[in-house]
């Protein structure tokens, strides 16, 4: 059989075409529609989207607040439990959140557009007043080292600053943001917005930020514990998950985070090469978003692989919607099963087809192949362990991640942490959020009681 010679090649679409492509893919509301769209809200007394926030914003109130012509209150509203709020509008999965649970959606099957209510709020605020509503609070002398600028790190930050503690962000990375600079869909945030809301956060003062910092590498927890008065993980998962296949270590096989930050920190999409076939293997946001991307920078072909049925994917129902509409292919019921390789390379993959058995995941031994001239791996990130030892005590871990309580205490005394790298729950920007407020208030309350 000849050689197949792998089709990758940067440049594949005008930059006219590439501009098109990453465009932001949810057009803000004018003010026009923005008051059309809040006429909606029924104002629900108790409502469930509230419930259903991670932050539990007051959905309601914030959307009375621009009804009533005041988009830099209601902005006011949403940045007091969610500072960023402005990003979360436009990556926060609302269709399965406060959108899902909107008395509208039940009703008629049309929720109120919340997400986009926030984002013209938040965006009217950054755009027309500049600098945010919030001070800092008298000087305490006490000190908080944060590990990690993601948004755990940065909510936990800004809100132990407003509190008045002087906090030191140590982030692995030469830009803050974490997941919103590096691992989203440039279309889902385009324009540079991730830097922004970072001096946004960053502005009211009492932060420094200490770029190319890794914990376990440039930093150690022991260290921390003893030169600050207390301490907050929020450094995301540094793993990737590995297919366990021979040979994914050749080239052709990609780690999907990997090029999605290579294509966020990208000056020109023109010059990032993509497979004219491209196969991801994975059923979450970060396979629609590698999928998805790599259609939009001219892939000729994209087939995500998922081993379960749509109905246990990850990715929600939209995201899975809109890779189908981008010309994405979705197969379901197959596992990879081992790597094609030729002249040292991977070209192809091979799959077992899939069933549930009494709830378990078991092979037909039915198999197919897929022709690749890139595999991206978009299997799910862990937690790298090694990071936490350098501590005289063991942090405990609960499922492979930070084992934390409803305050977001782990095991050590004096160490909080939330986001990806805690056994919190759910992996979301708002929930990380969520983890870093709840973590910075606690941290307060110990460091006021002495």
């Amino acid at each position: 059989m000849a050689t197949r010679a792998p089709d990758i090649a940067a440049g594949r679409l005008s930059p006219e075409q590439y501009a098109v492509n990453f465009s932001d893919i949810h057009p803000p509301l004018s003010r026009h529609e923005a008051l059309v769209e809040a006429d909606r809200c029924y104002f629900c007394y108790d409502a469930p989207c509230v419930k259903a926030c991670p932050t539990t914003i007051d959905i309601p109130l914030f959307i009375r607040q621009i009804l009533t012509d005041n988009p830099i209150g209601s902005a006011e509203t949403i940045l007091s439990q969610n500072i960023l709020g402005g990003m979360c509008a436009r990556v926060c999965p609302t269709e399965t959140l406060c959108e899902e649970a909107c008395v509208r959606e039940a009703a008629e099957g049309k929720p109120v557009k919340i997400g986009l209510l926030q984002r013209y709020a938040t965006d009217t605020l950054m755009d027309e007043v500049g600098e945010q509503p919030f001070e800092r609070a008298a000087p305490t002398g006490k000190r908080v080292a944060v590990v990690g600028g993601g948004p755990a790190g940065l909510a936990a930050a800004h809100r132990l600053a407003m509190h008045g503690h002087d906090v030191v962000i140590y982030d692995a990375r030469q830009k803050a943001g974490g997941l919103n600079e590096y691992g989203i869909a440039a279309y889902k945030a385009p324009d540079d917005f991730a830097q922004d809301e970072v001096e946004f956060v960053l502005s009211i003062g009492g932060i420094t930020v200490e770029h190319g910092k890794a914990l376990g590498r440039d930093v150690q927890l022991g260290d921390l514990r003893g030169a600050y008065d207390a301490v907050f993980l929020g450094m995301g998962l540094a793993g990737v998950n590995a297919l366990a296949l021979e040979d994914e270590a050749l080239p052709g096989v990609a780690d999907a985070v990997g090029y999605i930050a290579d294509l966020r920190q990208a000056e020109d999409l023109g010059a990032l090469p993509v497979g004219g076939r491209v196969v991801v293997i994975g059923g979450g946001m970060t396979a629609v978003d590698v999928a998805v991307q790599s259609k939009r920078l001219g892939a000729r072909e994209v087939t995500m692989v998922y081993r379960r049925g749509a109905e246990k994917m990850g990715a929600s129902l939209y995201e899975q919607e809109l890779a189908a509409t981008s010309g994405v292919v979705i197969r379901t019921h197959a596992k990879p099963l081992r790597l094609v390789v030729e002249d040292g390379r991977v070209v192809g993959i091979v799959f077992e087809e899939t069933a549930e058995q009494d709830g378990r995941l078991v092979g037909t031994g039915a198999t197919f192949e897929l022709p690749a001239d890139m595999v991206f791996k978009a299997i799910g990130q862990i937690l790298v362990p090694a990071a936490l030892n350098g501590s005289a005590e063991t942090i405990g871990l609960d499922g492979g991640k930070i084992r934390v309580d409803a305050e977001r205490r782990t095991t050590l005394s004096g160490v909080w942490a939330g986001g990806d790298c805690a056994a919190t729950g759910e992996d979301l920007t708002v929930a990380a959020v969520a983890d870093g407020r709840i973590a910075a208030e606690s941290i307060h309350r110990a460091l006021s009681a002495g």
